[in-house]
């Protein structure tokens, strides 16, 4: 399996690319490309001890940045993102991977490998933390605005993934609102309803945000924007509740003081807390954003995962992680045949 990585993708591109290329090709074997300006990545590469390890650069002269409006991808042909593609679309790799601009990565995907036939807009898909289990929400910011026959293809497309990525035989589909009742939510959203309610798949109705960690549904379709923010703001709030605690924790003589009075309390825990550590470990990994490595871009003809501008060392080798679980679940191939069993033509409506 050949993975191509965005090197020049990032906040901290290339040189935590370069370094999370090579932990993942360390741990898992994975034949990594990084693509990038030659002398700059090998320059990164020649920190690290590469020996023996699945590593190879391909050329690219250009970089599109994080503020680059996406019609830079157009421009520059030679970028590390359309580079990439042609990689891909020839078949010298299996999947590509980048934390950078997702908005030019997402216009770099449509232009260098285009869209699954009876999709007409591609969406991002990531596991979000619910109990007893992990959900997939979609679209989390490829489309900012939708019309409902775009939450129907994002609905149809994330039903095929959760089979394959949960095991499951009818995943629940649920649809964001501000209420429960159908006809509760926005223009778009009681537009969709019907449409889902329709469509055969295990359409279970509207979910409240409240609802979507509490595991309602497996699969939570909603437009772009509001997805991001479900998601951005789901960071920051754990984000938050860590420095609060911290500071809550610190601050004041008592609080130091009841601190110092629960230590022999606490070590008298530590085998407890010893037998406790799988699951402590199971916990912060549900929690870390880092774990994930990246969302699948869903919809078009290729793998294409993109991960958080700000990815460290460990994010991108999640990524590659991704990247490559996507690859051996043919994820492409289990939307073509999903869309092909419900009659999708080309503009992504239902053939009746």
């Amino acid at each position: 399996m050949r993975i191509v990585l965005d090197a020049m993708g990032g906040d901290h591109a290339p040189g935590v690319v370069v370094e999370g290329a090579v932990q993942a090709a360390r741990q898992w074997g994975t034949e990594i490309i990084l693509v990038g300006q030659e002398d700059v990545v090998r320059a990164e590469l020649a920190k690290h001890d590469t020996a023996g390890l699945p590593l190879s650069i391909v050329h690219a002269s250009q970089v599109v940045t994080m503020e680059e409006h996406t019609m830079a991808v157009k421009q520059k042909k030679d970028s590390s993102m359309m580079v990439g593609m042609r990689l891909v679309k020839e078949g010298q790799a299996d999947a590509f991977a980048s934390a950078g601009n997702s908005g030019a990565v997402l216009a770099a995907a449509i232009f260098g490998l285009g869209r699954i036939r009876g999709i007409a807009r591609p969406a991002l898909a990531t596991v979000y933390p619910a109990a007893p289990g992990p959900c997939l929400l979609l679209d989390m910011g490829a489309n900012a605005d939708c019309k409902p026959e775009y939450l129907l293809q994002f609905a149809l497309m994330g039903d095929a993934y959760a089979r394959q990525l949960f095991g499951m035989e009818r995943p629940r589909i649920g649809i964001v609102s501000n209420g429960e009742e159908e006809d509760k939510g926005s223009m778009l959203v009681r537009e969709t309803y019907p449409l889902l309610k329709a469509s055969g798949l295990n359409f279970i109705g509207n979910v409240e945000g409240k609802d979507i960690g509490r595991g309602l549904a497996d699969v939570v379709v909603t437009d772009g924007m509001t997805g991001n923010v479900i998601v951005k703001l789901s960071e920051g709030l754990l984000s938050f509740l860590a420095r609060f605690l911290k500071e809550q924790f610190t601050s004041g003589w008592r609080n130091r003081l009841g601190l110092a009075l629960m230590v022999p309390g606490l070590i008298a825990m530590l085998p407890g807390l010893a037998l406790m550590l799988p699951t402590l470990r199971n916990l912060r990994r549900r929690m870390d954003w880092r774990e994930f490595g990246g969302a699948p871009l869903l919809g078009v003809d290729g793998v294409v995962v993109i991960g958080h501008g700000r990815s460290d060392a460990v994010a991108i080798k999640n990524m590659v992680r991704s990247a490559q679980t996507a690859v051996q679940q043919d994820v492409v191939g289990t939307i073509k045949e999903a869309l092909a069993q419900r009659g999708m033509d080309r503009q992504g409506q239902m053939e009746v």
